[in-house]
């Protein structure tokens, strides 16, 4: 395929926006179209970035200069505008979580098992410096054989979630919603948790059909063990404080502070400290979508790929399920 990537977006949200100007700053790409069934909001967006637009997706769909979309509506909606887009012939990275349940996340899979386009997922904590920068040291053996990982998801939802709107949907639990950021994280770092035992409550908003506050304790192939915490209703700033313990030294770091700590050990077996230091990027859209763009153009390996994704969403779905039922389950990432 020839440069540019022509690229329409389909949402005009906060997030949508960051996904636009990742576009427009690669120079191999071209923000071509936007869509949104708000006509206001559409009107604005279209005006700022300079693109076409759209009130239907399946008219911005139906377009021949567009080679790729960008999905980022609710969740809900995913697997509709997914298969969709792979039908019609476009390439796609869509927003997680993949999908709510375990049926959309297989029915996505299955479009894409089925196509010769690129799908991507948008797991976006993989393409956060300090989580990157983690896992690369853990890979070449600086902290030596992990034997315990934690992450969470904290972020106080109060001015964003309200009764009646699409984040208030019993499927999108919050551990699905958000809390799938931390359990990627932790998938990616240390593989699939083959079990997990949860607990939660709902103290701060007692109103939403969900716990508001997650607790997860994973158990993962290799012996390593693991504690998600997820809260949406937490009085704090957003953060993804994030740990990763080896049997030769500890890295503490997350997606908001300008350093991380890493311990190692010296030629005593002291741990010693060394603050490293990080640029804070905790929406890397821009590194993300150059990703999607160099696979699209010049072909190579999905990572975050719809399997990826969807394995994703049934460790958290398995979460959720044992703080309902009060048991261990076993996570099941057949698609």
């Amino acid at each position: 395929m020839t440069t540019p990537l022509r690229v329409g977006v389909i949402s005009c949200s906060g997030m949508a926006r960051t996904h636009m100007k990742a576009v427009q700053a690669n120079d191999r790409a071209a923000l071509v179209a936007v869509c949104d069934i708000d006509e206001a909001k559409l009107a604005q967006t279209a005006a700022d970035f300079g693109t076409r637009a759209y009130t239907d997706y399946r008219d911005m769909l139906a377009a021949d200069d567009i080679d790729a979309v960008i999905i980022v509506t609710p969740d809900q909606l995913h697997r509709e505008m997914v298969e969709a887009a792979l039908a019609a012939g476009k390439h796609v990275l869509c927003e997680k979580p993949l999908a709510l349940t375990r049926a959309d996340c297989a029915a996505i899979v299955n479009a894409g098992r089925a196509s010769n386009r690129v799908l991507m997922v948008g797991q976006i904590c993989r393409y956060t410096p300090g989580f990157a920068q983690a896992k690369a040291l853990i890979d070449a053996g600086e902290i030596g054989e992990l034997y315990f990982v934690e992450s969470e998801y904290a972020h106080d939802y109060a001015k964003i979630l309200h009764a009646g709107g699409w984040r208030s949907d019993p499927l999108r639990h919050g551990m699905v919603g958000g809390g799938c950021h931390a359990v990627d994280l932790l998938r990616w770092v240390a593989g699939d948790p083959v079990e997990v035992t949860a607990y939660g409550n709902r103290f701060c908003m007692p109103d939403m059909p969900y716990d508001d506050c997650t607790i997860a304790i994973l158990r993962f192939g290799s012996g390593c063990v693991g504690k998600v915490f997820c809260s949406t209703g937490c009085k704090r700033g957003y953060t993804m404080r994030s740990c990763f313990y080896g049997t030769k030294g500890t890295i503490i770091t997350d997606n908001t502070s300008p350093e991380m700590t890493v311990f190692r050990c010296d030629e005593t077996g002291k741990a010693v400290a060394e603050q490293v230091p990080l640029v804070i990027n905790n929406h890397n859209a821009v590194g993300e979508f150059a990703e999607f763009c160099s696979l699209v153009l010049d072909g190579g390996e999905v990572k975050t790929t719809a399997l990826e994704g969807a394995k994703s969403v049934a460790a958290c779905l398995a979460i959720v399920e044992s703080a309902a039922e009060g048991r261990p389950v076993t996570v099941d990432y057949r698609f």
